[in-house]
């Protein structure tokens, strides 16, 4: 059943979805037009259908949220935010579809007369709200949306099961940082597919944070196929050294654009917790048909010296073209050692002199592996006297 919304604000859509979700469940469709809204909270067996002409509009100052505190989340706050505009908790088959556009009004949480790292906005001291946080859901569909600018995370999908996300475009100003795409928290069963992204910071993002000392956080079974990044920071990032365990993931036909690192695993100490010497196991990820230009790196996989992890491993890229400004590098240390890295019909430019950096590598295998790098700087030729014949 349809419960049509004609009020434009954000309560009516709330009333709507409270009304439908008493029912059993059904589809909340609001008229075209723009709804200003704080915090709509989804609920089982509804969808929220958001016809072309449909604006959610978040509110430009974050005391219009609620704090979106599910119990097993108290302890986990990224960016120092709990604030949302679109939240569910432990619900299932829920829905967000359409052409419309949900707006976060992102800029207007920057200082936008100051900079940071050259490039982005100064960040406000308030917390900043993400679009779209979902917490241990299942069942869940985003499809045909537009996410614009969001304030913080676009997305933070926490704990959840069987997600299907096709044909969405999320938008965020490249001077926003903090803006990622989506963030996989220890998801499973997971499909992205046919989807554009443009963010300040990270496009995609697989991670699994660990919310208490007793609880796995496993994401796994993540498939994400035929879309584009472009990203200011990074097109992919892989996990954080204090994370659980990241497997069984596969991308494919992608075209990544990043002014830093196109596919990234980053284990440094500044991600690392206080009394933490690092937990990440990481393992069985495949990368295949992928375009990257990259102001940095195209693929770097790296481990700070001294954190000890669980395990990174079993990393297969193929079919892939680069063109990026420094080199492929793989770099674990004596107490983590990279293990089965394989480059397979890899090709392309690097803009420097190096092509690959290695450290600290088991079992890298190179099969067709074409990288031209030879740009630098001309030296300047100096003779200098030797004691050597040769020299006379």
């Amino acid at each position: 059943m349809d419960y049509i919304v004609t009020e434009k604000n954000g309560s009516a859509i709330q009333r709507a979805i409270d009304t439908a979700a008493a029912a059993g469940g059904g589809r909340v469709v609001p008229e075209p037009g723009v709804y200003p809204s704080g915090t709509i909270c989804l609920k089982s067996n509804v969808e929220l259908h958001l016809s072309a002409g449909v604006v959610i509009l978040g509110h430009p100052s974050a005391d219009m949220y609620e704090d979106f505190i599910p119990a097993g989340l108290e302890k986990v706050a990224p960016e120092n935010s709990r604030k949302c505009l679109i939240a569910c908790d432990r619900c299932e088959n829920i829905s967000i579809t359409g052409q419309g556009v949900i707006d976060g009004q992102g800029p207007e949480y920057y200082d936008k007369e100051n900079f940071i790292f050259g490039r982005f906005w100064a960040k406000k001291d308030m917390p900043r709200p993400r679009l779209v946080q979902f917490y241990k859901c299942s069942n869940i569909l985003l499809s045909g949306i537009t996410l614009l600018n969001s304030p913080g995370w676009t997305c933070w999908l926490v704990d959840c099961e069987d997600i299907h996300v096709t044909a969405i475009r999320i938008i965020g100003d490249h001077r926003m940082i903090n803006n990622d795409g989506i963030d996989f928290d220890s998801c499973r069963r997971v499909t992205v597919s046919d989807s554009f992204f443009e963010t300040g910071d990270d496009s995609l993002v697989l991670r699994a944070i660990r919310k208490n000392d007793t609880e796995a956080a496993i994401c796994e079974d993540v498939t994400v196929t035929n879309c584009v990044l472009n990203s200011a920071c990074q097109g992919i990032r892989l996990g954080c050294p204090s994370d659980d365990t990241i497997r069984n993931c596969s991308f494919s036909r992608l075209n990544i654009k990043s002014k830093g690192v196109g596919i990234l695993s980053q284990h440094p100490y500044h991600y690392l917790r206080s009394n933490c010497r690092g937990y990440m196991d990481i393992s069985s990820l495949s990368f295949d048909n992928i375009v990257i230009e990259s102001e940095s790196s195209p693929i770097a996989i790296v481990c700070d010296p001294g954190i000890t992890l669980r395990g990174i491993k079993n990393f297969q890229f193929s079919n892939i073209r680069i063109n990026a400004k420094h080199p492929v590098t793989l770099e674990g240390n004596v107490s983590t050692i990279l293990e089965n890295i394989g480059f397979h019909q890899v090709s392309g430019v690097i803009s420097r002199e190096t092509p690959l950096v290695t450290k600290f590598v088991r079992d890298l295998e190179l099969d067709h592996f074409k990288i031209s790098a030879a740009t630098g700087e001309p030296e300047v030729f100096a003779r200098k006297k030797g004691s050597s014949w040769e020299t006379e």
